[in-house]
């Protein structure tokens, strides 16, 4: 098998994808080592073409293939798409529109993130030879045997995602995935500006000064990050930011005192630039702390055994329904039915609602019980004695 390693044979294969109705793309890369994945190959597949891509080749020019990724009338098919989506955006080529079989497959009864080579097997009933899976896949030549591998991962989705697409249509299911796969071709969600570093993680303190150490240290590690092209955790630890943020050190004595921060830290190359970063946050911590909003907790506990039942009613009703559970509601969607009826929730809305966003109301008031039935879980309406009439 040749791969193609050529802008010309490049742009000759994008010139028979243009046109398809959909065409099925998948990567592979390194990034153990760096902060920016490295785009090794690219793998292709429509109804009529397929071809595996190398981008490493000398002088290639992808901008044919970022062409068909940004035409809006090829829909272009993943599975497991993020981290695709996420070298792509990089490229300046967000994939629109997409549609991901692994979240589609959590809707269709395939249950949560299930694995590629699973989904092949259970819809197409083949068994995937994952002999390459641990390929160095920037190291060349590839052997055939490698280069058959990547193509397979396309070859087989392209005829698995029109079977999967059906089964959702059949069973009125296809909206349902439609926010997932909205939220997934969102930029805002492979922003890398340093100064949004800190979205990703989770602080645990909400005061002023807090945050604001906790935001410039966050920002320090990812500028840090992507001008040495370093992966975030070589450079410091996550919990690290949180100590930092907690003792608020502004000089090297006060830095080096800090357990999860390494021995030597504040001599190193690093220790006068993350210093400076954390004595700027401190000139104005009110203006450059970040405003969080709490996820509101159940505020009795009453309120928190609420929670525990709607989590068995939810598993009780994704299980009828034959849908993971996941894509129903979050354990943060029943915290907040469980305080507000009216929670500005997914699970209140459209298809949730219907599928279990009203029955969670009914629990709530009292209307619907949970019965175990041997190891089964059963939903059964409450009939409640009607009121006395009172004497007149």
């Amino acid at each position: 098998m040749t791969p193609i390693t050529t802008t010309a044979d490049l742009a000759a294969f994008c010139d028979k994808l243009k046109g398809q109705p959909f065409v099925a793309v998948d990567t592979e890369f390194m990034r153990e080592t760096t902060y920016w994945p490295r785009l090794c190959l690219i793998q292709a597949a429509a109804p009529s073409a397929e071809a595996v891509i190398d981008p490493l080749a000398e002088g290639i020019d992808l901008e044919p293939f970022l062409e068909i990724l940004r035409d809006e009338t090829i829909l272009k098919v993943f599975h497991a798409a993020r981290q695709d989506v996420e070298i792509f955006n990089n490229l300046r080529a967000m994939p629109k529109p997409l549609f991901d079989t692994q979240v589609a497959a959590m809707a269709a009864g395939y249950g949560e993130q299930i694995a590629y080579d699973a989904l092949v097997r259970q819809i197409l009933k083949i068994e995937i030879d994952k002999s390459s899976r641990f390929t160095d896949w920037a190291r060349r030549p590839l052997s055939d045997a490698q280069l058959s591998y990547a193509l397979a991962d396309v070859t087989h989705l392209a005829k698995l995602y029109p079977m999967l697409r059906r089964r959702l249509e059949a069973e009125g299911r296809l909206g349902w995935v439609g926010d997932e796969l909205a939220s997934l071709a969102d930029p805002a969600n492979y922003d890398v500006d340093p100064e949004n570093a800190w979205r990703r993680l989770k602080p645990r303190r909400h005061t002023t000064k807090y945050l604001a150490i906790y935001r410039a240290v966050a920002a320090w590690r990812e500028r840090t990050a992507q001008m040495r092209d370093q992966p975030r955790g070589r450079i410091l630890k996550d919990e690290a930011i949180d100590e930092i943020a907690t003792q608020a050190p502004i000089d090297a004595e006060a830095l080096d005192r800090l357990r999860s921060v390494p021995k030597g830290f504040s001599g190193s190359r690093f220790g006068p630039d993350l210093l400076a970063s954390i004595r700027e946050a401190l000139k104005d911590p009110d203006g450059y702390a970040p405003v969080i909003e709490r996820t509101r907790q159940p505020s009795s506990p009453a309120a928190g055994a609420v929670v525990e039942l709607l989590k068995v009613l939810l598993k009780a009703r994704a299980e009828e329904a034959g849908v993971a559970s996941k894509l129903i509601a979050t354990v943060a969607d029943l915290e907040q039915i469980a305080n507000d009826d009216e929670a500005d929730t997914a699970a209140l809305k459209g298809w949730r609602r219907e599928a279990f966003g009203e029955d969670a109301l009914k629990l709530k008031r009292g209307e619907l019980a949970l019965v175990l039935d041997g190891a089964r879980v059963r939903v059964v309406e409450v009939r409640r004695a009607p009121k006395a009439a009172s004497a007149g």
